[in-house]
């Protein structure tokens, strides 16, 4: 058997998805609209390329050693890859054959009470999760979403004590409440399966691949934040007894 799911691209050299060197792959399709995406071209599924899992397993398969000689694995990244769960259920499964471990990078919008995307989750060997914002506010106005999925999300893979990475994305004047963060360091520490915040700072690397497809970029003149502004919010989850990056 051979699912197949759509795939934007993949990277055979990562290191910031994951501990060690990663095998990351980008899946198409996502709900989220966030504000600051800056891979815009993977929001619609069918753009992708329909790949099967034997496809993938034989391109990854080639740099296993590079992986396993650094702690490394596969991470499966998006777009958003929990839109296609059965696709990387079966990818995750196959990979595990051959002694590789998984991370999936999700924005924890898909609902876990779907049982296929439970069944991908529990699969993970790691998951990173994204929380853009503890402002339901706020978070719509970043994503055009409502915030309660990916709280759900959260608090299942602290029931499951699923090893979790959390993001968080720090945008000048759109997500640096500092209050929010607050809230957002109070609610992660209190989750026992969180093993490192990764405080990301604000670019526009994906600023021209909104122009190339018609969109408007609205955070053109959104200053990124310099490294002084990005250390103090990462002391903020650091003061409470979270490890950060």
């Amino acid at each position: 058997m051979s699912t197949q799911g759509y795939i934007h691209s993949v990277e055979t050299f990562g290191t910031v998805d994951g501990p060690g060197i990663r095998f990351i792959v980008f899946t198409s399709g996502c709900r989220l609209r966030c504000q600051y995406c800056h891979n815009p071209d993977t929001w619609k599924m069918d753009d992708g390329k329909l790949t099967s899992t034997d496809e993938l397993i034989k391109d990854i398969l080639r740099y296993k050693t590079y992986m396993k000689s650094t702690g490394g694995g596969v991470t499966i990244s998006g777009g958003e890859p929990l839109l296609q769960p059965a696709f990387v259920k079966e990818l995750i499964d196959k990979l595990h054959q051959n002694d590789l471990t998984v991370a999936i990078d999700t924005c924890g919008f898909p609902d876990i009470n779907d049982n296929n995307v439970k069944e991908t989750v529990d699969a993970a060997d790691l998951i990173l999760l994204d929380i853009k914002s503890i402002n339901p506010q706020t978070y719509k106005k970043v994503t055009l979403q409502e915030l309660q999925a990916t709280l759900n999300f959260a608090d299942y893979l602290n029931k499951i004590n699923k090893p979790t990475w959390l993001r968080f994305v720090y945008v000048p004047g759109l997500t640096d409440d500092r209050d929010d963060i607050v809230k957002l360091a109070q609610y992660v520490s209190s989750m026992k399966n969180i093993q490192l915040v990764e405080v990301l700072p604000f670019h526009k690397f994906g600023e021209h691949k909104w122009e190339m497809l018609g969109l408007t970029y609205k955070l053109s003149n959104t200053p990124e934040p310099t490294k002084e502004q990005t250390e103090e919010i990462r002391a903020i989850f650091r003061s409470f007894g979270l490890k950060v990056q």
